[in-house]
């Protein structure tokens, strides 16, 4: 009895080796054809990954988001010629699974990592659009300084305190953005008040000769100098003018010192006031008495009581 299970079995071993032999010499054309096109994936896959690599690379300042491109890139053609491939070979419920478990998968990470792929993403499109460059002053999110850095997940700022800022990108793609480098320019003012009795077009010449005496504005740009209202004690007058920015000869915190400096001897020079805040007391009940008028009148009418 043993000996003729034995042999059952190996028949049964042997009939299972014959059946797996047939179907793959069956399949076999197929399967030579289907690593004919992996492989042939697998050489488009690298060569347009490193044509988006060279392109990309030139054209974004971001060398991590054109690594990161053509990375994606790789990975879905080489996916797409493992999907062919099975398909070649009739597994195409293999191929149906695996597309599956890769949306689950993807679904399930995006979850988990969600904070993780919106810095990603929001890395991706600052490579794209450039709003700033390394080496740029931008403002954003409250916080002032020069560009360090600019990776996929975070942007380095130095602030001009000296400290180092590292910034999610998603804070610095969301929130308001203010490049100060993009145009090479920049406008200060200063704000500056003359007394009532003094001229407004003389102190607007006054001021003006001043500021360009110390060659601060850029070319094609003028000094400007506005009334702007009427303060408690003075008119109030805005002074504009243009300095090279953040690459000119002198730097912004320098030029708003110097100016002021210039506008306050300038118009001391001119005898023109700059008044310290100054009240005027009116004792009437409608208005219209001064101090030394209302203490005129009660003496007349003291004298003229005592009388």
């Amino acid at each position: 009895m043993d000996i003729i299970e034995f042999e059952k079995a190996v028949d049964i071993v042997w009939s299972s080796i014959q059946e797996w032999a047939e179907t793959a010499l069956a399949n076999l054309p197929s399967a030579i054809v289907a690593l004919v096109f992996f492989f042939l994936f697998l050489y488009i896959a690298k060569a347009l990954s490193n044509l988006t690599r060279r392109v990309l690379t030139r054209s974004l300042d971001s060398v991590e988001v054109a690594n990161l491109l053509s990375t994606i890139v790789h990975i879905v053609l080489v996916a797409i010629g493992v999907f062919v491939s099975l398909g070649f070979v009739g597994l195409q419920g293999t191929v149906t699974s695996l597309l599956a478990g890769a949306g689950i998968i993807g679904l399930a990470l995006g979850f988990a990592f969600q904070d993780l792929t919106e810095n990603f993403i929001a890395g991706i499109f600052m490579g794209v659009r450039k709003p700033f460059r390394v080496g740029d002053i931008v403002a954003t999110a409250d916080i002032m300084g020069t560009v360090e850095a600019i990776n996929l997940r975070n942007t380095h700022i130095l602030t001009f305190s000296g400290q180092r800022v590292i910034l999610p990108n998603k804070a610095v793609f969301t929130n308001k953005l203010t490049n100060y480098s993009i145009t090479r320019q920049r406008r200060l003012e200063i704000q500056v008040g003359i007394s009532y009795a003094d001229d407004i077009d003389k102190a607007a010449k006054v001021i003006t000769k001043a500021i360009d005496a110390l060659n601060f504005n850029r070319n094609g740009t003028e000094t400007q100098v506005f009334a702007t209202g009427f303060g408690d004690s003075s008119i109030n007058l805005v002074v504009w003018y243009w300095i090279d920015y953040p690459t000119g000869k002198v730097d912004f915190m320098t030029a708003q010192h110097k100016g002021v400096v210039a506008v306050k001897k300038a118009l001391d020079e001119a005898d023109i006031l700059i008044p310290f805040p100054i009240r005027t007391l009116d004792f009437a009940a409608k208005g219209g008495l001064q101090l030394d008028q209302i203490i005129s009148a009660r003496t007349e009418e003291m004298e003229s009581s005592a009388a």
